[in-house]
């Protein structure tokens, strides 16, 4: 039975993460309506991971086993048109051997996260950021980012639903960027956040998010992320950034 392994692109916004739940929609779910309109009898797509409701995807890594051989152009083009009219695209779809596994084959994973800074509501890319009125300094939050870099127990930054069996992870890098724009006579900043690592925890990245956002606004000293990271207590974490600038 050949394997294809799949790059999907999805705008998260009307589903309810990616992982399949009973009676609601789900970017995997919907997936496997559309495989089994393709072999009535499939088992489904494995994901690379897993994200929350509202998160969105440029790379989502899938694998597939199907008993008919398809090319996989013509496999990308059956799958988008049964997805329909949901937002997700297939970018693309390769032959793999049957020791290839979506996510534990994964050697890396990278997160960006959004965040716009301006006085007036965000309308039209409003489900893209973390819409916010005052900057922040980016320079304090990388500083403050760097103590976490590295192997850690990072049982603060975790969910409390968290079914990971460690909180032990490895972060390899995080780096911290902001641009400016001017658009209709709006003065607007993108903030990016980018996390790089070989698995996550569940929530990790909006809560590191959300603790170098107070850091960024001044209410916390940069000192505090290596503090509450060593506390090793969810309460200690900040705020969970909202799932649309992920």
């Amino acid at each position: 039975m050949p394997r294809y392994a799949l790059m999907i692109e999805y705008d998260g916004t009307p589903f309810r993460g990616w992982q399949v739940q009973k009676e609601q929609l789900t970017v995997q779910g919907t997936i496997n309506n559309a495989l089994l309109s393709l072999e009535p009898n499939s088992t489904g797509i494995t994901g690379a991971g897993r994200t929350d409701s509202g998160v969105h995807a440029l790379g989502q890594v899938g694998h597939v086993d199907l008993k008919k051989y398809w090319d996989p152009k013509s496999l990308i083009h059956a799958l988008s048109y049964h997805v329909k009219p949901y937002p997700i695209s297939f970018t693309k779809a390769a032959y793999v051997n049957d020791s290839f596994h979506a996510r534990f084959s994964a050697t890396k994973r990278y997160y960006t996260y959004l965040l716009l800074v301006r006085k007036v509501p965000q309308v039209f890319n409003k489900l893209r950021f973390w819409s916010i009125k005052n900057s922040l300094n980016v320079c304090k939050m990388q500083k403050a980012s760097n103590s976490i870099i590295g192997t850690h127990d990072f049982q603060t930054f975790r969910s409390s639903i968290c079914q990971s069996r460690s909180s032990i992870r490895t972060i390899d890098k995080i780096e911290i960027n902001s641009t400016y724009g001017h658009m209709f006579s709006i003065d607007e900043q993108i903030i990016s956040i980018k996390i790089e690592a070989k698995s996550f925890l569940h929530n990790q990245v909006r809560s590191i998010v959300g603790s170098l956002f107070k850091i960024g606004n001044g209410s916390w000293e940069v000192t505090k992320m290596k503090e509450i990271l060593e506390l090793r207590d969810r309460k200690a974490c900040g705020p969970v950034a909202p799932p649309e600038g992920l």
